[in-house]
């Protein structure tokens, strides 16, 4: 008879209490400094029970670094985060994601511009797990927010090898912690997932390489053209190309949904007005040369595409949405299936 935890393959460690645990693990490099929930084996067999997965199962690859990711190990690291069992599997499908070659993972991990990986979820999966989608959405105090983005931070470490050395970015930011929200779908606006080939009853995760939030103030505005003049202030002072984000508070949502304008609509004004001249350009040393005659009426557009643009309807009543720029123009957004029992969720978008 094979007992718990007899076909788990990882090292084991016999340690004296609690605090032990946290000081072994952070001495080793195993954590992101907070402390850890110890992964036993009789937790780690849970998680891999409710994906229907065995230890083995390769979910994911890291061609550079010539390594393979089994479920066991990403199993692991949802348990220190904090998951919770029904969790797991958002987990995996964003660690899937990051996996899928177009997210380029060993590059957007280990990069100077301090870009952390954007978990976006949708679908049924986000009510049945108690995700948050409204007030403080990027905030603390939701269990399911905090530990399934830390989850994927604790596997970057332990996984990816993005940490000490291996860990270049000049500055960082916060999400890096942790950088997972749920999409608000009592919006009149198609959810993401949708918008990216999935069915609205299929539960899905998008990743996206990504830097902070910064927050879009407008409490004056009553229709769509100025209000998201305010957005593209913001856009304005990006300094790369690459997939963004969009997040519509309810208030702005109502503004222009009111006027009946589309994700869409919203995504391809704001890649028309958020321009700069070249003259500006070259001033701040954005782009290369003196200030020639015609520059300041030559428009330089700030976003590739407007599809670059993913416009989400989140967080609550107020007057502050947010833009977040693209954590690397190398990287794509990718979006996957949270996979079902006994599936490893391979269905990218």
């Amino acid at each position: 008879m094979i007992s718990v935890g007899d076909r788990l393959a990882s090292d084991r460690h016999e340690l004296a209490d609690f605090m032990a645990v946290q000081d072994e693990f952070w001495a080793r490099g195993w954590t992101d400094g907070l402390p850890v929930v110890p992964p036993t084996p009789d937790l780690v067999e849970a998680f891999l029970a409710t994906a229907g997965l065995e230890p083995h199962q390769v979910v994911g690859v890291l061609p550079e670094r010539g390594r393979e990711f089994n479920a066991e190990k990403v199993a692991i690291n949802a348990v220190m985060a904090g998951c919770l069992v029904e969790y797991f599997p958002v987990v995996l499908a964003a660690w899937q994601a990051m996996c899928a070659p177009e997210y380029v993972l060993n590059a957007t991990a280990m990069s100077t511009s301090g870009a952390a990986p954007l978990v976006i979820v949708n679908g049924p999966i986000v009510k049945q797990i108690g995700m948050r989608t409204g007030t403080n959405v990027f905030g603390p105090g939701n269990r399911a927010n905090a530990t399934i983005g830390r989850a994927i931070r604790l596997c970057l470490i332990n996984l990816a090898g993005a940490s000490g050395p291996f860990d270049k970015a000049t500055l960082g930011h916060p999400g890096r912690y942790s950088y997972c929200i749920a999409e608000d779908e009592e919006s009149a606006w198609e959810p993401l997932h949708v918008q990216r080939g999935l069915a609205r009853e299929q539960s899905a995760v998008t990743v996206v390489s990504a830097e902070a939030p910064q927050f879009v103030r407008d409490s004056t505005a009553v229709a769509p053209e100025p209000l998201l003049l305010s957005y593209a202030d913001q856009i304005k002072r990006w300094n790369q190309h690459g997939p963004a984000v969009v997040v519509v508070n309810p208030e702005h949502r109502a503004i222009l949904e009111g006027a009946g304008w589309s994700k869409s609509d919203v995504s391809n004004h704001l890649h028309r007005i958020a321009v700069r001249s070249l003259a500006d350009l070259k001033r701040a040393s954005r782009a290369k040369g003196d200030v020639m005659a015609g520059d300041e009426e030559k428009q330089v557009m700030l976003t590739a595409r407007p599809e670059d643009l993913m416009v989400i309807a989140a967080g609550g009543q107020g007057i502050f949405s947010a833009v977040i720029p693209p954590g690397g123009a190398r990287s794509d957004a990718v979006t996957t299936l949270v996979p079902e029992p006994g599936c490893a969720g391979e269905c990218f978008i």
